[in-house]
Parts: C-alpha cells; sequence; structure tokens
C-alpha cells in the first residue's frame, strides 16, 4: 500500500484540487446522466396522465431509475475509491 494520500499534493500536503476536480467529473455525469432520464418520465406524468393508473407506472418506475442510479453511482465511487487506495 502507498504511504502517500489521494487528494494531497506531496510537496507541500495542501489539496490537490485539479485531481479532485477530475475525480468528481464522472460522478457529476452519472448523477445528470440518472436524474435527466428520471425525470422524462415524471414529466410526462405531470403534464399528461395526472391522478391515472398510468401516473402510477410511470412514477414507480421513475422510483426505480432514480434507485439503480444511485446504486450505480456508489458503486463506481467505491471502485474509485479502491483504486487510488491501492494506486
Amino acid at each position: 500500500m502507498s504511504g502517500s494520500q489521494p487528494f494531497v499534493k506531496r510537496e507541500n500536503d495542501e489539496l490537490d484540487l485539479r485531481q479532485i476536480w477530475d475525480e468528481s467529473l464522472p460522478i457529476l455525469g452519472l448523477v445528470v446522466l440518472f436524474g435527466s432520464l428520471a425525470l422524462l418520465p415524471y414529466l410526462v406524468v405531470v403534464v399528461i396522465f395526472e391522478g391515472t393508473f398510468i401516473s402510477l407506472i410511470l412514477r414507480s418506475f421513475t422510483q426505480l431509475v432514480l434507485a439503480v442510479g444511485a446504486a450505480i453511482v456508489l458503486m463506481y465511487v467505491v471502485t474509485r475509491a479502491i483504486q487510488l487506495a491501492d494506486g
């Protein structure tokens, strides 16, 4: 295991903001992707199918998309943290 800490510059023990930014962009991309995928059926419910049985199905689908998206983001974060800790 490496002696250096992730996100810290070795020469002056300050936060490496460039590395933090580089690591946060893929996470931001995943959050935006799944958020926009969940927004589409929700907007269809609000605009077209308010108060019908189809709205219940679409809202359930929206919750499923958000749950799967959150799980994928968490798996990415854990996997990337293990990679950073090892390397």
